[in-house]
């Protein structure tokens, strides 16, 4: 990895210092560098795109810093990983708000249907989805060394649906099935957050640091 950059992209919406930490403990010999410079972004080898809060505030910060090109050219041409609001700002729109995403995927981002989240024991809960739970993997280079069913830690209220199948590359339960993973070419994305997952959160960041898509 020597001379080359990880760049983490800063529009004043992310966990970045945690991110930023995270990817330079897996990532030895790399630079990781917190950037909110569209050329930054541009030069770097690989991109990590954190998101944090409302999706409508995440996008107009995102527009405010002049970043939407530099993350749509990233999304095109180099190892990206997308992280929970970083995850869902790659989709259509978010009922969040009502807001238009940047329209990588297809797809819309839709609340937890409250009235109808009900956990095995027949009690009702509670949203935001907060905490560890399972995910199920479907085959993709960046659950290596990480069994099926390893928890990862969740905090939202908002999820993808209505997506395209073939994106989905995890899946977990929270009173109902949801895609908590999604990849496509050089893109992968998590709506939980690995970087606060231990050791299979630390794990699948070396495997993206390490991907060659």
């Amino acid at each position: 990895m020597a001379g080359r950059t990880i760049a983490v992209i800063d529009y004043g919406m992310g966990n970045l210092r945690s991110a930023a930490k995270a990817v330079e403990h897996v990532a030895a010999g790399a630079t990781v560098v917190v950037t909110a410079d569209p050329a930054v972004v541009a030069a770097a080898e690989r991109v990590v795109f954190p998101g944090q809060g409302a999706m409508p505030d995440c996008m107009r910060e995102l527009d405010a810093r002049g970043l939407r090109e530099a993350v749509l050219q990233a999304a095109r041409e180099k190892p990206f990983l997308g992280i929970c609001v970083g995850e869902q700002m790659l989709f259509e729109r978010s009922e969040e708000g009502d807001v238009a995403g940047l329209g990588v995927f297809p797809g819309v981002v839709r609340r937890f249907p409250e009235a109808r989240m009900v956990g095995a024991d027949g009690l009702r809960l509670k949203v935001p989805h907060m905490g560890w739970n399972e995910v199920r993997q479907r085959p993709h280079a960046l659950w290596a060394g990480i069994a099926d069913g390893a928890r990862f830690y969740f905090v939202h209220s908002y999820c993808v649906q209505d997506i395209d199948p073939a994106l989905t590359a995890g899946t977990t339960d929270y009173g109902l099935p949801f895609t908590c993973a999604v990849a496509r070419d050089n893109i992968f994305a998590v709506q939980f957050h690995p970087e606060k997952s231990a050791r299979d959160g630390l794990q699948l960041l070396k495997n993206f640091v390490e991907w060659r898509p």
